[in-house]
């Protein structure tokens, strides 16, 4: 069974809520269209992936009223499916109009479901990436619903790698108060984290994966700079795929 949240947010894709589609583009939008490079080895150029990346998602609006839990598919491999799919239903097509005949769309059927059909897909750099991209979304929440000066403090101290003496120096305020305030902003971020993973979770694995990457989201003290390494870490590895995926696009 889906959690409630997950739930939820599939209802909004289902009810073509344009908030929730925009949410999954953004988040994973640079993900999929990643993965289709990959696949791609030069036979689609850039402007094909982000066009097929959108024809991603459109599958997925296709295929939602007809996902089974059951069947066992995590969500990435349930992204991942869909977008080999539209891949290679697009070098289909192209190949037959060099044979100089059409081809008929494949049909999408609910094979793509099992967790057999695609778990050779979704190797571990795929799956990283996935969860590397919910954090993002948890991290871009809480900048957004956070305090301007809070979360310039969380960003100096925890993505940037500036002690708190530093912080405290170049914001003009004690260190006792930089640790108060990055203490609300983790705290609030674990929540959306949480939040975040349980929106694009189907499986029991797939919940668990914070506290596997370091993200334990209810800490004891010790685990609070383990915790901020973590998200440094992941931070700046989001940011390198956004500028690879950007510089792309304009290239």
């Amino acid at each position: 069974m889906l959690n409630a949240m997950t739930t939820g947010f599939v209802q909004r894709l289902r009810a073509n809520d344009q908030a929730a589609w925009f949410e999954l583009w953004e988040t994973f939008g640079p993900v999929i269209r990643a993965q289709l490079m990959k696949w791609g080895k030069g036979r689609v150029g850039v402007e094909t992936v982000r066009d097929l990346s959108q024809e991603t998602l459109a599958a997925l609006s296709d295929s939602i009223d007809r996902y089974d839990p059951a069947k066992g598919a995590r969500f990435s491999t349930w992204l991942l499916a869909i977008a080999k799919h539209v891949l290679g239903d697009e070098i289909d097509r192209r190949s037959a109009l060099k044979r100089g005949g059409g081809k008929k769309t494949a049909e999408f059927d609910e094979r793509w479901m099992h967790k057999a059909a695609i778990e050779a897909s979704a190797d571990k750099q795929y799956e990283t990436a996935v969860f590397h991209a919910k954090v993002e979304a948890a991290i871009r929440m809480v900048e957004r619903e956070t305090d301007f000066m809070d979360f310039s403090i969380f960003r100096m101290r925890v993505l940037d790698g500036m002690s708190g003496k530093e912080v405290a120096e170049s914001v003009g305020t004690s260190e006792p108060t930089v640790s108060r305030r990055l203490a609300k902003v983790r705290t609030s971020l674990r929540a959306r984290l949480g939040e975040v993973i349980a929106t694009y979770s189907f499986t029991e694995e797939e919940l668990a994966e914070p506290e596997r990457n370091g993200l334990v989201l209810n800490p004891s003290k010790s685990d609070d700079a383990l915790f901020d390494e973590a998200v440094c870490e992941i931070y700046h590895r989001q940011m390198a795929l956004r500028r690879e995926d950007e510089a792309s696009a304009t290239g």
